[in-house]
C-alpha cells in the first residue's frame, strides 16, 4: 500500500487530470515546431495516458484513494458508447468482414498458450519463481491473470474462486496485471499513431475500414450545423438517459440471473461473468446506441454528438493512466518477467497471424485490447482510429466476457502441467 498522496480529494484530482488533457490538446493544436515534431513520434492519446501516470507515480494523486476511474467507467463510458454509436452504419460494420473476429480469437489463443510457455521459459532461468505448493502455487495466481486478460474483472474473480489462490499473495498478481496490461496498452496506442506504416509492412487491406470512416464522415458533413443550446441539451439527454437505463437494466438482469441460476451465482462457475453488472451495462448502452442509429436522433451527429463522446473517452483514458505507477514495476521482478514474456507471446502470435491474413493494425490492436483490456479500454483504442469504430471494440470485448472463463480455465490447467 502506497503512502497517502499529496491530494486525496477527487475534486483536486479531477482538476489535475483535466490539466493534463488540456495541456495535451493545447500542444497538439499548436503550430510550434517542437510540438509538431514531438506529436509525430508520440501520439496525443498516449500522452493523455502517461501524464496522469506520472502524477500517480510521484505520489501527487493516487488511484487507490480516488473514485474517478469508477465514475468514468460507469457513467462516462456508457454515455460515450451511445454517442459514438449514434451515427454508426451497422451494415458497414458487418462489411468489415471476419478479420476482426480472427484477430480477437488469435489474441485469446495467445493468452491461453502464452501462460504455460512463459512458465516453461522462466523456469529455465529461475525455477524458484514458478514454484509454490497448494494455495501458494504460482500457477493458481497466474490463472487470475488469464481470467483478466481474456475477459475482465468478473472472469478474474471467477478464477480466484475456482483455483483458490492464497488471498494474501493475490495483491502481487493484481500488480502484475496492472503493470503489464498498461504497458501493453501504451505500446498499442504508440502503434496507433503509426498505423499507416504498420499496415504497409503487414501488406494489409484496410479498404473496408476506410469505407466505414468515409461513410460516417460524409454523413456527418452532410448534416453538420452550428449547434444551439437546445442541441447540446438533447445530446446530453441522449448520453445520460441511456446511462440510467443501462444501470437500471444491468442491476435487474444481474440480480435476476444470480438469484435464479446457480451457474451464474456460483463464483467458481464458467458462467459467473454473466452476473457482472458492468458486462450488462456495456451491452445495454451499446444496444441503445445501435437502436438510436436507426432513428432521426442520429442527425445529432451533425451537432457534435461523437465529439461529446470523445470527451468522455479521453477523461476515461486519463483515469486509466492514473492506475499506472512506474515505480512499482520493479516490486516483484520474477512475476513481472512471467507477465512480460506472456504478453510478448500474445503480441508475437497476433503479428504473425496479421501478417499471414493481411489484417490491418486496427484489428490487431482492438482484437488484443478486447482480450487484455476488456470493455473499458477496447473502445478507447478503437476510437483512436475513428470515433465510429468504438462500437467494434465493444462488440469484441463482449465476446471476451463470454469466453473469458472457459479460456482461462484451459490456460490454468496448461500452466499447472507446465509447472
Amino acid at each position: 500500500m502506497q503512502n497517502s498522496p499529496v491530494f486525496s480529494d477527487d475534486t483536486v484530482t479531477l482538476g489535475i487530470l483535466m490539466l493534463c488533457l488540456g495541456f495535451v490538446f493545447y500542444t497538439t493544436a499548436s503550430s510550434n515546431s517542437f510540438w509538431t515534431k514531438f506529436y509525430k513520434i508520440v501520439p496525443g492519446v498516449l500522452m493523455c495516458y502517461l501524464l496522469p501516470s506520472l502524477f500517480n507515480s510521484f505520489g501527487i494523486i493516487s488511484d487507490e484513494v480516488s473514485n474517478l476511474y469508477f465514475v468514468a467507467s460507469r457513467y462516462l463510458l456508457p454515455a460515450a458508447l451511445v454517442l459514438m454509436t449514434l451515427s454508426i452504419d451497422l451494415k458497414a460494420v458487418f462489411n468489415l468482414g471476419p478479420k476482426a473476429l480472427i484477430m480477437f480469437f488469435t489474441g485469446t489463443i495467445g493468452i491461453i498458450i502464452g501462460g504455460p510457455l512463459a512458465i516453461l521459459l522462466v523456469s529455465i532461468i529461475s525455477p524458484e519463481t514458478i514454484g509454490g505448493v497448494g494455495p501458494d502455487a504460482v500457477w493458481r495466481g497466474l490463472a487470475t491473470l488469464a481470467g483478466s486478460w481474456i475477459g475482465g474483472g468478473a472472469n478474474q474473480a471467477a478464477m480466484l474462486e475456482i483455483f483458490k489462490y492464497n488471498p494474501e499473495k493475490y495483491g502481487g498478481m493484481v500488480l502484475v496485471d496492472i503493470v503489464v496490461a498498461n504497458l501493453w496498452m501504451a505500446i498499442i496506442l504508440l502503434g496507433a499513431g503509426k498505423s499507416d506504416k504498420i499496415d504497409r509492412w503487414l501488406k494489409a487491406d484496410n479498404s473496408a475500414i476506410e469505407v466505414l470512416k468515409k461513410k460516417v464522415t460524409a454523413f456527418s458533413d452532410s448534416i453538420s450545423r452550428q449547434p444551439s443550446l437546445s442541441d447540446y441539451m438533447v445530446i446530453l439527454a441522449l448520453a445520460f438517459v441511456p446511462v440510467s437505463i443501462s444501470h437500471w437494466g444491468a442491476n435487474n438482469i444481474s440480480e435476476f440471473l444470480t438469484t435464479n441460476f446457480d451457474a451464474v451465482s456460483d463464483k467458481s462457475s464458467a458462467l459467473s461473468s454473466f452476473g457482472s453488472q458492468f458486462f450488462w451495462m456495456i451491452t445495454i448502452a451499446t444496444a441503445i446506441g445501435i437502436g438510436l442509429s436507426f432513428t432521426k436522433f442520429r442527425n445529432y451527429e451533425g451537432a457534435g454528438a461523437s465529439k461529446f463522446g470523445s470527451i468522455c473517452i479521453y477523461i476515461l483514458v486519463a483515469t486509466i493512466g492514473m492506475k499506472m505507477d512506474i515505480f512499482r514495476i520493479f516490486e516483484n521482478p520474477g512475476l513481472l518477467v512471467i507477465g512480460l514474456v506472456w504478453m510478448a507471446i500474445h503480441a508475437l502470435l497476433l503479428i504473425v497471424i496479421a501478417k499471414l491474413i493481411r489484417a490491418p493494425y486496427f484489428f490487431l490492436a482492438v482484437g488484443s485490447q478486447a482480450n487484455v483490456g476488456g470493455a473499458a479500454s477496447a473502445p478507447v483504442v478503437a476510437a483512436e482510429f475513428h470515433p465510429s469504430l468504438a462500437t467494434v471494440g465493444v462488440l469484441l470485448s463482449v465476446f471476451g466476457y463470454a469466453v473469458g472463463t472457459y479460456g482461462a480455465i484451459l490456460c490454468a490447467y496448461l500452466m499447472q502441467m507446465a509447472s
